[in-house]
């Protein structure tokens, strides 16, 4: 841990006798301007620019002392002052005959003194700020970043212009959460709604989604079990895992739906028979899916451990919503499916009123 900023460098200070400079028509704007010119040019007070007109180009002019003629403070104390006129009473006694069109000098209304100061002044949304810099080490930065915050918590009160934040990796990481964790319930509800559309019902779709909570706690167990963080890669890894059980789910709901209409078996038979006839196709598809990950799960290859929470994810959820999907699905479908499905009755009226309405229309 360290803080960023330098805030004892050595510094000068000049201290302007207000009522000296008055007396020969300056003001302390007057002496810090012409002091910052001295030491910083004039493209900081008074920025000038020249038009080549040969080629256009358009070309910054600065003045500025050159800096071998500074290399004292005696140098400095001897610079000449003006307005921004550039004219002063010249009959004066602070006027020193050396100096161009008898300016007075810095000497005559100042004094300078040696002090400390900050060496960089850094800004925040205009606010000014002191960073103190923390790397984590041996632990997760979510972690660090909760026991940093319970301190600064836990701090007395402090004045009212001063604020105690944290910012860098741990602020985008929260972002990058927040933005995650509401893109996964967005996608949830979203992924119910198409359902809903294309099933013509909203229990079908609640059925479905049965599969979701076994997909979230399947990633959880595997990250706890390989001591992996919940970080923006898992999270992703989340999102896969829930579109795949979401898919297999519908593979059993629409099977059974189906076997109900053309068959005419009750909801248990109708959940049974769908569990053995799409057992193939769910396994495989999970099974592909698990082994397609199972590389980048295992760190292989260079930088291979950036991208494992993402494959352990994926692994872990799909292992938990594949034992849901085969097992708890179709004994909820049996369970709140006792109705048979309409779809099909659904589809045949639209057809007909589709073909009345051509009829009407010819």
């Amino acid at each position: 841990m360290r803080i960023a900023q330098v805030v004892d460098h050595p510094a000068f200070a000049i201290d302007v006798d207000r009522t000296r400079a008055a007396e020969v028509g300056l003001t302390q704007r007057d002496v810090a301007n012409n002091v910052l010119t001295t030491l910083s040019s004039s493209a900081l007070v008074a920025p000038s620019f020249w038009i080549n007109p040969l080629n256009n180009v358009n070309y910054t002019v600065a003045v500025q002392t050159p800096l071998r003629q500074m290399a004292t403070t005696n140098d400095l104390m001897a610079t000449p002052l003006s307005t921004g006129a550039g004219t002063v009473r010249e009959t004066d006694p602070l006027l020193l005959p050396s100096t161009p069109a008898g300016l007075p000098y810095l000497g005559t209304l100042a004094r300078i003194r040696p002090t400390q100061d900050k060496a960089v002044f850094n800004h925040v949304t205009i606010q000014r700020v002191i960073d103190v810099q923390a790397s984590a080490e041996g632990r997760d930065l979510g972690a660090v970043s909760r026991d940093i915050q319970r301190l600064i918590d836990a701090l007395p009160s402090v004045p009212k212009t001063t604020r105690i934040t944290l910012r860098g990796q741990s602020e985008s990481m929260r972002t990058s959460f927040g933005s995650l964790g509401g893109g996964l319930l967005l996608a949830i509800a979203m992924v119910y709604l198409l359902l809903v559309v294309l099933f013509q019902s909203w229990l079908d779709p609640f059925i479905i989604m049965a599969a979701v909570p076994g997909a979230l706690v399947g990633v959880l167990w595997m990250l706890a079990l390989s001591g992996t963080t919940l970080n923006v890669e898992s999270l992703m890894g989340s999102i896969m895992a829930v579109g795949i059980a979401v898919s297999n789910s519908i593979l059993l709901v629409t099977f059974a739906n189906e076997v109900r209409i053309t068959q005419s078996m009750g909801p248990v038979a109708a959940a049974l028979a769908a569990g053995k006839t799409r057992l193939r196709p769910v396994l495989m598809t999970a099974l592909a899916m698990v082994l397609g990950m199972l590389p980048m799960a295992l760190s292989m290859g260079e930088g291979g451990e950036q991208n494992a929470p993402l494959g352990r994810a994926v692994i872990g959820g799909l292992l938990v919503a594949t034992f849901v999907t085969l097992f708890a699905v179709p004994v909820i479908y049996s369970l709140l499916r006792q109705a048979p499905p309409r779809q099909h009755e659904l589809d045949k009226q639209f057809a007909a009123e589709s073909h009345g309405a051509e009829m009407e229309h010819a």
